[in-house]
């Protein structure tokens, strides 16, 4: 299994690693979808924006839940913590624990319902915790792995590249990085403004599992 000595900033846009991290980043699309517009306006993978709302809350501002945005930046914290101590420089353990904990958000859904999901309660912040766990396991691994403008959750600083160095090699990466979160956030919100919230996180655990599947270092 690859190890942060062997990528990093020699890692080639058709590498398989950088092949899987542009896949994961589709996910986080599909994950920040279903948390921001099915979760009460939380994020499960960006933890910046979750910051902003819970300043939004603090401020009154109507429909952002501070303790929403809290339980996600409690829960993502704790996945990196335990990435750190088991699967730091590994990446296919980590897809694996990332789309069980997927699948179990998805099971949650289905059991309970799509209206009794994102209206506050037990069953909204389990499910907030079981997708901000997997996004922590799986941002800690990435961040161990170094590979630049590929953290496959934030965009920021891919983007201020993009923009500061238009002639970098890099250019295409950061492109396509953008273009793969478009690609899952689109139809994560297409299915969640549909009811489909569930079939969101099949999607979601499937790409993962399918990442993890073919991955080869």
């Amino acid at each position: 299994m690859s190890t942060p000595k062997a990528v990093g900033a020699g890692t080639a846009d058709g590498d398989p690693l950088a092949l899987a991290l542009f896949g994961l980043t589709v996910v986080s699309g599909l994950i920040d979808a279903v948390s921001y517009l099915g979760l009460g306006h939380v994020f499960a993978a960006n933890m910046t924006g979750n910051v902003v709302v819970i300043g939004f809350g603090l401020a009154g501002a109507p429909g952002f839940s501070v303790l929403g945005s809290t339980t996600a930046l409690a829960a993502f914290l704790l996945g990196a913590a335990l990435a750190g101590r088991l699967t730091a420089g590994r990446l296919r353990p980590a897809l694996v624990a990332e789309g069980v904990l997927h699948l179990a958000a998805a099971a949650v859904v289905f059991a309970v319902g799509t209206g009794r999901v994102g209206t506050g309660g037990a069953v909204q912040y389990g499910v907030i915790a079981l997708l901000a766990l997997a996004m922590g396991l799986r941002n800690a691994t990435v961040r161990s792995l170094g590979v630049p403008d590929l953290t496959t959750t934030v965009l920021t600083m891919t983007l201020t590249g993009l923009a500061a160095e238009p002639r970098s090699p890099r250019r295409r990466r950061r492109v396509l990085a953008a273009l793969t979160m478009l690609a899952g956030v689109v139809p994560g919100s297409v299915l969640v403004l549909h009811g489909q919230t569930g079939w969101a996180l099949v999607a979601a655990a499937a790409l993962t599992g399918a990442t993890a599947a073919l991955y080869r270092d």
